[in-house]
């Protein structure tokens, strides 16, 4: 089933909305800069801090604790075990030995897509078609219906499950004690295949008239699981395990906890299975220098869309006659990459320049050279669109 609905926006409407877009780029701007500027103080100071930590660290045998490492930065390995059994405690589902239990719950639901074309008109006015289509599938999260477009016939039920997750409070790993948590994310998940008996005490305290089935070794809240309906559920359970795992901290008596470095940031590093500390510490560089690069790239594209915004204006005003809107948008754009190109890069240098004032310069001029070097190819591909002309030679011909 689809729906299409046609709006119309005046020029003056969108005048007003290119004022507050400006204003928006402008705060978006200041706020991707911060977090450029931010990134680069957190990732000196993780930086600081791991080569601190690596030059501090002990191995330490994870089977025993020994009371001369108290307060210091341990390296440990050893074999986990789960300091408690946990089980799903609504269905009674048990994990003997996990670190973690789960309930997946999947629900058959209408979902809304939506398409939308939009056409300039001459005096700045627009016109945007939205066609809406819905569809049927499975999802974790339940579609609220009501901000459909067309909620009737399409209603989506309350999940008559919810999902869930249960950790261990604490965990070993040799002699060791450890948060919880912090084990059990480095574990693999498998599934808790159920019995009859398992599903026969879940339909007891499930609040639905639906059918609650057995099927491939999960829950089927619903009359088929060939021919779902809308708000039919699957259940599964799914069990964290780890074997043995590393992990890097303070001994704080027989417990591992995070170790603060001189500069006040936190050093806690872990890893699934045997990893010694500098391969350890190795990984935590490569992971702060990926987080720093994806920052980096959101905080430019944050920028660019900040003086997309800002120029968004000028747009506006040149779909007076739509062609010009056009062409005034492929301009703004470029001035756009152009500053971004430039105050980024100056952002990031910024911030390095304290710890790395040779890095900070290359950057600068990295970013300068690349803003020159768009300058210099725009400028050229306009001049190519030039063509020479042959000159004209006025004057009288002769006879034979």
């Amino acid at each position: 089933m689809t729906y299409t609905e046609t709006t119309r926006t005046s020029w003056f409407t969108k005048l007003k909305n290119g004022l507050v877009g400006t204003l928006i780029g402008i705060v978006l701007i200041l706020v991707a800069i911060y977090f450029l500027f931010w990134n680069e103080g957190r990732a000196i100071q993780t930086y600081r801090a791991l080569v601190e930590g690596a030059g501090l660290v002990v191995s330490a045998d994870g089977a025993n604790v020994s009371p001369a490492n108290e307060g210091k930065l341990v390296h440990i390995s050893g074999p986990v075990k789960a300091d408690s059994m946990i089980s799903d405690q609504q269905f009674g589902i048990k994990a003997d030995g996990a670190l973690q239990i789960s309930r997946e719950v999947e629900m058959y639901q209408w979902e809304e897509k939506s398409e939308s074309k939009t056409e300039k008109n001459v005096g700045g006015s627009e016109e945007t078609t939205t066609t809406y289509s819905y569809s049927k599938e499975w999802s974790t999260r339940r579609n609220d219906s009501s901000n459909f477009k067309v909620p009737g016939g399409h209603e989506n039920p309350e999940f008559a499950v919810p999902s869930s997750v249960q950790t261990v409070e604490s965990a070993h790993v040799g002699a060791y004690k450890l948060d919880g948590s912090r084990v059990a994310s480095l574990g693999n998940d498998k599934a808790i295949p159920l019995t009859q008996a398992d599903v026969d005490r879940m339909a007891d305290s499930i609040a639905t008239t639906r059918p609650v089935r057995l099927n491939q070794g999960e829950v089927y809240i619903g009359t088929s699981a060939t021919s779902p309906q809308i708000g039919d559920l699957r259940v599964r359970f799914e069990r964290t395990d780890l074997a043995e795992a590393s992990f890097v901290g303070k001994q704080q008596g027989d417990s591992l906890v995070g170790y603060t470095t001189s500069n006040g940031r936190e050093v806690f590093l872990s890893a699934a299975g045997k990893k010694d500390a500098p391969a350890m510490f190795e990984q935590a560089q490569a992971d702060n220098t990926m987080i720093t690069w994806i920052i980096r790239a959101a905080g430019l594209v944050g920028i660019f869309i900040g003086f997309q915004l800002f120029f968004g204006l000028f747009g506006v005003i040149g779909d007076l006659i739509p062609f010009i809107g056009s062409i005034v948008r492929g301009g703004t754009a470029i001035i756009a990459l152009i500053l971004t190109l430039i105050v980024g890069p100056v952002t990031i240098a910024v911030g390095w320049f304290a710890y790395r004032p040779l890095l900070a310069i290359g950057i600068i001029a990295g970013g300068l050279l690349i803003a020159a070097a768009v300058i210099f190819l725009r400028r050229k591909g306009g001049a190519a669109t030039v063509a020479p002309t042959e000159p004209v030679v006025l004057g009288r011909g002769t006879g034979a």
